[in-house]
């Protein structure tokens, strides 16, 4: 511990964001970089605990209390050795992970907790900085090879992860670049491309081979699939978006989040002809339905296209402001979060149910009919439920809807039907120990556990890669997901 008294010397700080009236009129990341000088003085506000609960709130378990010596001290290539042995996309993690190592700091109990988040990136690009990320020469070959269907963070982490270990890894992805919804999925605003590639750049150097815009399942069998490698991991996405099967569905301008984010990110990336309908908030009066990062993401796009008005609105009720009595220290809190997106302008409601899209004669949206509800306990069926409020029902002009209300289930046809794996009763891939029913077919991140963190996935590619790596050594493993090793340096 560098300065036993820093937590009381100094406040928690963050990077200052541009202006929102600067940053709505592009795409760029909206934070500015803060002073090194800066940086350390949040290091040193890490109090030395005793029992570091940011580890236990941390999926990847991050060893923080040593980074954040390492740079208090300005020993910066140590704290990336040490954050690189936990997690090998810091540089992700670092600008779109919401944290939970945060709300489990021991500092936040009475007051505000570490910048960790903020401190991950800093190391990662002073990493990058510094020549410190650069491609491992010296692994030593296994001759066993293994297929990594999906390219977003659990593949990534997967394939990086055995790579390390020195098998011959061959990453698929099906769209015409590597990421998942970390590439299509997740605005520029949030985390600009560049950083992904950069370090897709580094595997490939390092023998990771990659094959894009290729359909596992289409382009390459199951049956040569399972055939030609030694082991095969699922690592594709929960990719079934949750509908909104209500009167009006079908009408033009409404559309699942995802359309509209993944357009608009190919849009930015430079691509201009598609072979289907181009969806634009610009002008409209814009409906998200979904209170998550994903309408969040809606919401900060659609401002960014120039939208008339943009509403985004919840079923449930408004969380507290602060901190939930049901949800204590150090567990994630329940309570109202508010984004940058939304501080960028949007009118957010809760506890509303909508009832029906309604349309013009040309079966364009026009509106959307809402109701606002009431939430209590239903001691018939023991668990939560609504009633609408009489006399709440309106409707709102609209002609842009967007779902972002979450996803069922991995894609069912194609690949995981003509392997026959079996399914768990939400339609993911059963697994035990991240193998799956399949022999030598693996499964991890959003296709085995459900939609979830970019955090959780890069933790789920770590430990499936241990499973895998024992069943192709014949039970032993060089990999280690959870403690500092010089493996991954």
């Amino acid at each position: 511990m560098g300065d036993i008294k820093g937590f009381m010397k100094y406040g928690r700080d963050l990077p200052k964001k541009r202006e929102v009236e600067e940053r709505v009129n592009d795409y760029k990341e909206i934070y500015i970089e803060m002073s090194e000088e800066d940086t350390n003085k949040q290091a040193a506000r890490c109090m030395d605990c005793g029992i570091p609960f940011c580890h236990n709130g941390c999926p990847l378990g991050n060893i923080i209390p040593d980074f954040n010596d390492a740079v208090f001290k300005e020993e910066w290539e140590t704290a990336y050795e040490i954050l690189r042995s936990t997690n090998n996309f810091p540089e992700f993690t670092g600008r779109i992970c919401p944290a939970p190592c945060e709300k489990a700091c021991v500092l936040g109990i009475n007051s505000d907790p570490v910048t960790i988040e903020h401190i991950e990136k800093s190391i990662a690009e002073k990493a990058y900085e510094n020549g410190w990320v650069k491609p491992n020469e010296n692994i030593e070959r296994t001759g066993k090879k293994v297929a990594v269907v999906g390219s977003g963070p659990a593949g990534l982490a997967a394939a990086d992860q055995l790579n390390q270990a020195g098998h011959d890894v061959t990453l698929y992805e099906r769209n015409d670049k590597v990421g998942g919804l970390l590439q299509y999925g997740i605005p520029d605003f949030k985390l600009e491309k560049w950083v992904v590639e950069r370090r897709v750049q580094v595997m490939e150097a390092e023998g990771v081979n990659i094959r894009t815009s290729t359909n596992v399942g289409v382009d390459i069998s199951a049956e040569e699939l399972v055939n030609d490698y030694d082991a095969v991991v699922l690592a594709g996405g929960s990719t079934v978006p949750r509908d909104l099967p209500i009167p009006g569905r079908s009408l033009k301008g409404v559309h699942f989040a995802m359309e509209f984010l993944e357009q608009k990110n190919r849009q930015v990336a430079g691509q201009t002809e598609f072979d289907h309908e181009i969806i634009t908030a610009a002008g409209k009066n814009v409906v998200v339905i979904g209170g998550g990062d994903t309408g969040a993401d809606c919401v900060g796009t659609s401002n960014r296209e120039k939208a008339k008005s943009v509403t985004q609105i919840e079923l449930l009720s408004k969380p507290p402001a602060s901190r939930d009595e049901s949800t204590p220290w150090p567990l994630w809190p329940m309570e109202l979060r508010t984004s940058t997106s939304h501080e960028e302008g949007c009118d957010r409601r809760w506890a509303i149910l909508t009832k029906e899209f309604l349309g013009d004669e040309n079966d364009n949206l026009r509106a959307v009919k809402l109701v606002d509800i009431e939430w209590y306990y239903d001691e018939e069926i023991g668990r939560s439920s609504f009633r609408e409020v009489e006399g709440s029902e309106r409707e709102i002009p609209c002609e842009l809807a967007l779902l972002a209300v979450g996803f069922l289930h991995p894609q069912h046809e194609g690949l995981l039907d003509a392997l026959k794996v079996e399914y768990d009763r939400r339609g993911n891939v059963s697994d035990t120990d991240y193998k799956t029913s399949i022999d030598k077919v693996f499964s991890a991140g959003d296709m085995r556990r459900g939609q979830s963190l970019v955090v959780w996935a890069i933790t789920e590619g770590r430990e499936c890669a241990i499973e895998v790596d024992k069943y192709l050594s014949g039970g032993e493993t060089v990999l280690n997901s959870k403690s500092y090793s010089k493996l991954l340096v």
